[in-house]
């Protein structure tokens, strides 16, 4: 049995995730990627091998509760216990409130929220019994001061800031922690298909007048899921530049 603690990240192929996966390699963890792209969990392997390290990828979606439920409890019998989980996992579906439909709505939260507890209920148990645990959420910008536009996303990352506070409450005499990383506008694929006067309107409201690279965000995770960090939980790291404060 490896003495390596176990970190699971949600949504690891691409972007930010994949960054995530790299810094807790970076701190000698076990990592196991989760995502519904099996063709990109190929390529994130082949990236990792390259470098030197060793993940293990799973093809989950984590909207099947059952299905998401039974891999973390899988992993954390076979390596006695979660020791880190990264809920990085998320979706946008972008419209207008009086344009937004309950699908658009429902779908959102269904993601970035409502998995993101199927998640935390799952690890808690091992993660309780082993007085250990590590948990981070990626929230964003959009959940501490709204955005126009995201009402379904804004929702689900306000949403999954209270959760975190109280999940931190709830197991903190435990050792374990819960915390938020806040991302603001962030270099990503997705952030690059957006209209140059959309990226530089973001880049006027930031003080540092650019955008985040996704390593910003993965360090600070990494910072948060550390041995370092036993005596910080339920707090909200925005890595935004100044966006947000």
């Amino acid at each position: 049995m490896s003495e390596k603690k176990l970190a699971v990240v949600t949504g690891a192929a691409r972007g930010i995730g994949r960054a995530i996966v790299f810094e807790l390699l970076k701190q000698d963890r076990m990592v196991v990627g989760l995502d519904m792209n099996a063709e990109q969990l190929g390529e994130l392997e082949k990236a990792v091998k390259e470098a030197g390290w060793t993940v293990v990828t799973k093809c989950v979606d984590i909207t099947d509760t059952n299905g998401f439920t039974q891999t973390l409890e899988s992993l954390a019998s076979e390596f006695n216990g979660i020791d880190i989980l990264v809920n990085n996992a998320g979706i946008t579906r972008d419209n207008l409130l009086i344009r937004m439909t309950d699908e658009e709505f429902d779908t959102v939260l269904e993601v970035n929220l409502r998995a993101a507890f199927v998640g935390m209920r799952t690890v808690a148990r091992s993660m309780m019994r082993n007085k250990f645990g590590r948990i981070v959420n990626i929230s964003s910008v959009s959940g501490v001061m709204g955005n126009a536009g995201q009402t379904n996303y804004s929702a689900s990352k306000a949403g999954l800031i209270g959760m975190t506070k109280t999940v931190a409450r709830e197991l903190a005499k435990k050792n374990v922690t819960a915390n938020c990383v806040a991302p603001g506008f962030i270099d990503t694929e997705m952030s690059r298909k957006l209209p140059e006067p959309v990226l530089e309107g973001a880049r006027q409201v930031i003080p540092m007048r650019r955008l985040g690279r996704i390593e910003d965000v993965a360090k600070a995770v990494a910072f948060l899921a550390s041995d370092e960090t036993s005596y910080i939980t339920g707090q909200v790291l925005c890595v935004d530049g100044g966006m947000a404060m």
